[in-house]
């Protein structure tokens, strides 16, 4: 099966030759497989074998498509929006709308003019479109983006103090994403559209389930129907217990859940496939906190085939990924066993390295 197959017919719940994987490298480790594979480490995922391709246009290409290469660099992205390189990755160092009064939050504006530079973003994926699933990650969407602008303190406060400045940026920010998705989607030839927002953390959502209704919902609705309507699969993304809204996801017609953090409160990966695996894909669920980077090889083997057992026992509905990017410390053993339980040899992975290498990458 090629790529695009394998995941379309996981999707479908129809029979595949293994499951699919769309697996994400923290920098660290991806220079760590570069190094063992001989080859960038951009094109780790793909001698991985990842079955999925997808570029950011929205905001998220801000944070992780522009790279730095010391620790104090900095750039201003297109919605104004300073970062500076700490680590392996980029971190907000100064929000444009953290300190500025009502009137100049209320008429900010974002950069639509810059959305022709955006979509550039995709033409390389777009180009392999013949053998890859292919995705366009629309995400920060909504209340995630408002944090960025203003700082998550403030945009947190907006909530309960001012909901009708939170509501006029939510609506601008959702016009934008939507603008964006629609522009992507009648470019280029997709297979899902990706969305999504951080609304919570390890133990909890940052606001309250009914906030999240009365002000996120509807206007994630619309971002979600852009895919919708074209008849393409839509995927949300965001971290921590999100458990609560599931069911308001799946109702707005959210296909596909990512990254399913397993050690967060309600997000057990075989009890939420109980009770919404024949509405809900899900995509994740390896643990990054424990097992991966704290388990035995024999462990991850063990972890991965009760994964792989339970969240496809309906015969589909599962994409392999860990619960977040897979950690700098986690042994090159541990990868490697994860991979051969999902049916990947070392050396399948080591003949996609040497056919990037050679140029002939399929």
């Amino acid at each position: 099966m090629t790529s695009k197959e394998r995941v379309n017919a996981a999707l479908r719940r129809e029979p595949v030759d293994r499951v699919p994987v769309f697996m994400w490298f923290h920098p660290i480790m991806a220079g760590r497989l570069g190094h063992v594979l001989e080859i960038p480490a951009g094109r780790v995922g793909e001698a991985m074998g990842n079955d999925v391709m997808q570029a950011w246009v929205g905001n998220n290409y801000a944070m992780e498509g522009i790279t730095h290469e010391h620790d104090g660099e900095t750039h201003i992205d297109f919605w104004g929006i300073e970062w500076i390189k700490k680590g392996p990755f980029n971190q907000i160092l100064r929000s444009p709308l953290e300190d500025s009064p009502r009137d100049a939050i209320l008429s900010y504006e974002h950069p639509y003019d810059k959305i022709e530079c955006l979509l550039k973003n995709m033409e390389p994926v777009a180009a392999r479109a013949e053998n890859y699933f292919i995705g366009c990650d629309v995400s920060p969407c909504l209340f995630e983006l408002i944090c960025r602008l203003r700082g998550m303190e403030n945009a947190i406060l907006d909530l309960a103090a001012d909901p009708g400045l939170a509501e006029a940026m939510l609506d601008r920010a959702g016009d934008f994403s939507v603008h964006i998705a629609r522009e992507a989607c009648e470019r280029f030839s997709l297979d899902w559209l990706w969305t999504g927002d951080d609304i919570a953390g390890q133990q909890s959502m940052i606001m309250s389930p009914r906030c999240w209704r009365d002000l996120i919902r509807p206007r994630l609705a619309t971002v979600v129907e852009v895919g919708a309507s074209r008849g393409l699969w839509v995927a949300y993304h965001s971290c921590g217990a999100i458990r609560p809204v599931i069911p308001d996801l799946i109702e707005i017609g959210v296909d596909v859940l990512n990254p399913i953090q397993c050690a967060c409160p309600g997000m057990d990966p075989f009890q939420l496939k109980k009770e919404f695996g024949e509405r809900l894909t899900f995509m994740g669920g390896v643990d990054t906190q424990g097992l991966l980077p704290g388990g035995s090889a024999d462990d991850v083997r063990r972890g991965t085939a009760r994964l792989l057992e339970g969240m496809t026992a309906d015969g589909g509905g599962y994409i392999l990924a860990a619960s977040h990017t897979i950690p700098p410390e986690t042994p090159l053993e541990n990868v490697f066993a994860m991979y051969e339980t999902a049916g990947m040899t070392r050396e399948e992975i080591f003949d996609r390295a040497a056919a990037i290498r050679a140029g002939n990458a399929l």
